[in-house]
């Protein structure tokens, strides 16, 4: 069963000096990516920059020190922009805090519930989708960046994105190209010759050393946005039964999209490092995180896929490296703020489309596309798609309706009712030896079920009751796992058409889940305890004393 106790208290067991240089540097990284990441996606939610940073700080340590993952970064992600700027533009940021407090605490309440298990039943095809979907929307929206375009409108979503580079394409800077290729360079052939130091921190030192000396008109960090040196400070809303009551819909949404997004975000991490986080003490971890967050200035938070996937390519490995994170941040703003402006926009890109690469998992997709029957191939396409198109909540809910139909009509497809084959019905030409057959009494016709009985084949079992010429109905469960309300419906249908052409049931060999429905139905007793056998000898011995008795 999944511990309820922090990834840290375990791994500090056998925590070495090591692996700490390697945490502080991964930390470090990704604190640089962080930064004008939190505050794009603040502005973007509607909110101000600090609030970004905020909860990058806040949200971030608590997760990291109590979350169920290695390596989980948590922070502001792109997934919340739309929602926590409808939440902002309604009912100001006294509700939005209010309702990521509420998010917060059902959160906990699902992790203490145990309901972190819940991503086990999201499908490979649906994970693989959504993490290349995320990583061609991170790429994408870096193209902006990259080539130094001037953007005349603010667009959130991806496709808007795309459409607007295209617009302004006109407005290309050949220096920012210049020093992003030059970054993305360093990025990729760096680790060739010397992997103890991080090509990411070699990049943006360079990169902003470039631009400092020979004074290339380049956007930074510092041209962008304005980073004020205020801390976070403790405010607590006026909460009343109203403004709970209005805004519980809300808490709901931005709870179950930070539960999928920060579980998908562990088991993609869990792949890389070859882990196994803990899911019920990350959803619990989730949620003090973002009670903080909101209690201290900042907006919603979840596992953030990229800023995780940079943290575990540059050497994080527990823990410590999301709380170095958070430090980092705290500390840029307290002191070196001014240093921290000077990072050239273009080599965050370049570093972003590498952590994008990396975590694409492009050749995982590329060998389930091959190997996958058709059904899963749907699934990761359409849910790549919506990904990029629309946003996570849209592809991970309809990619889930769809994995689930699929598999119910899967499932249809090998549930099966046939009648047993008697010696008497045999061909000529069959070998009547080789069939394994069971005496039966004359007037006794048997039946047996494969499969689960559920709603999606019940037309299947109308078979049963095609023939009704005999006295004695046998029908054969050991092959049924389990039953649903329309397979009980469908057993009293053919029940009433049996008693109405004086045909006696008997049931053999029906296992614990379906028996257990049976009962709750009362469907046992209508049909009579002595009509259920244990197996199809007892059965056939029924039958036959039923037949005697006529």
């Amino acid at each position: 069963m999944d511990k309820i106790k922090p990834k840290l208290f375990s791994v500090m067991k056998t925590y070495s000096t090591e692996q700490l240089i390697k945490d502080i540097i991964a930390g470090i990284i990704v604190a640089i990516i962080a930064l004008p990441l939190s505050i794009a996606l603040a502005l973007a939610s509607g909110v101000g920059p600090k609030e970004g940073i905020f909860t990058a700080i806040i949200a971030g340590f608590v997760v990291s020190f109590f979350g169920g993952s290695r390596v989980q970064i948590a922070g502001p992600t792109a997934a919340f922009a739309t929602i926590v700027a409808g939440i902002v533009a309604k009912n100001g940021m006294d509700g939005l805090v209010i309702a990521t407090v509420m998010a917060g605490i059902i959160l906990i309440i699902m992790g203490f519930c145990r309901m972190g298990s819940l991503i086990s039943y999201i499908p490979a095809t649906i994970t693989s989708g959504f993490t290349l979907g995320i990583a061609i929307t991170i790429a994408l929206g870096q193209l902006k960046d990259f080539m130094g375009l001037t953007f005349k409108e603010s667009p959130v979503e991806t496709i808007e994105k795309v459409v607007e580079v295209v617009r302004c394409i006109g407005t290309f800077n050949y220096q920012a190209l210049l020093l992003g290729l030059v970054s993305l360079a360093i990025l990729v052939f760096w680790p060739k010759k010397l992997q103890k130091i991080p090509a990411s921190l070699v990049a943006v030192i360079v990169a902003a050393a470039a631009v400092k000396l020979m004074k290339l008109e380049v956007n930074t960090i510092g041209d962008l946005y304005q980073v004020s040196s205020e801390l976070p400070s403790l405010h607590i809303p006026e909460f009343s039964f109203d403004k709970i009551t209005s805004l519980l819909p809300d808490a709901f949404t931005i709870a179950v999209l930070a539960g999928i997004e920060s579980l998908l975000s562990c088991v993609v991490s869990d792949s890389m490092i070859g882990s196994k986080h803990r899911s019920n003490m990350e959803l619990i971890a989730q949620g003090a995180g973002n009670i903080a967050s909101a209690l201290f200035g900042g907006i919603p938070a979840t596992g953030a896929l990229a800023r995780t996937a940079a943290n575990v390519r540059n050497g994080g490995r527990t823990p410590i490296s999301g709380m170095v994170h958070s430090v980092v941040l705290l500390l840029i703003i307290v002191l070196l703020m001014p240093y921290a402006a000077l990072i050239p926009m273009p080599a965050i890109a370049a570093i972003l489309f590498v952590v994008a690469y990396n975590m694409s998992g492009w050749r995982t997709v590329l060998h389930q596309l091959k190997t996958s029957p058709k059904s899963d191939i749907i699934v990761l396409v359409t849910t790549l798609v919506l990904t990029v198109v629309f946003d996570i909540v849209v592809a991970i809910g309809i990619g889930f309706v769809l994995a689930s139909l699929l598999f119910m009509k899967r499932m249809a497809e090998v549930t099966e009712v046939h009648g047993w084959v008697y010696a008497d019905e045999v061909d000529e030409d069959d070998d009547v030896d080789s069939l394994f057959l069971k005496k039966v009494p004359k007037n006794v016709r048997v039946f047996e079920i494969n499969g689960p009985m559920f709603f999606a084949a019940s037309d299947k079992f109308f078979d049963v009751i095609t023939d009704t010429s005999e006295d004695v109905l046998i029908i054969r469960m050991r092959s049924v796992p389990a039953i649903d309300a329309t397979g009980v419906q469908t057993l009293e249908t053919i029940l009433e058409k049996c008693d109405k052409h004086n045909i006696t049931v008997i049931f053999s060999h029906v296992n614990e889940q379906p028996m257990t429905i049976m009962h709750k139905a009362g469907f046992v007793d209508r049909v009579g305890k002595d009509n259920f056998c244990e197996h199809i000898d007892a059965a056939l011995i029924r039958a036959e004393e039923l037949i005697g008795s006529i």
